[in-house]
């Protein structure tokens, strides 16, 4: 900023709030994301509603393997929920 140049009361509450934050709130950072919001993404993208600033910070700082490992591991854990839910409705059932 220039000498004399003033900020408006908006932007001054957007640099404190986001002075502010913390790493788990923090959109994007310019370090890789940990593995909890790895794994929040993932969740976040097999429902559909990733947000765009956390698909930029995956993105930008992410690793495409880490994020593939992840995919595979919840979607095979999805699909033993669902064997295991199929099994419990036909023993109970009695099929």
């Amino acid at each position: 900023m220039s000498k004399g140049t003033y900020l408006h009361r908006s932007e001054c509450l957007y640099l404190q709030y986001n002075i502010s934050m913390n790493d788990e709130q923090t959109p994007i950072k310019d370090q890789a994301p940990t593995l909890w919001q790895m794994i929040k993404s993932v969740n976040a993208s097999f429902f559909g509603v990733q947000s765009k600033a956390n698909r930029e910070r995956d993105f930008k700082h992410g690793k495409a393997s880490h994020f593939i490992i992840i995919g595979i591991l919840m979607t095979l854990v999805f699909i033993g929920g669902v064997v295991l839910a199929v099994k419990f409705a036909l023993h109970q059932a009695g099929l």
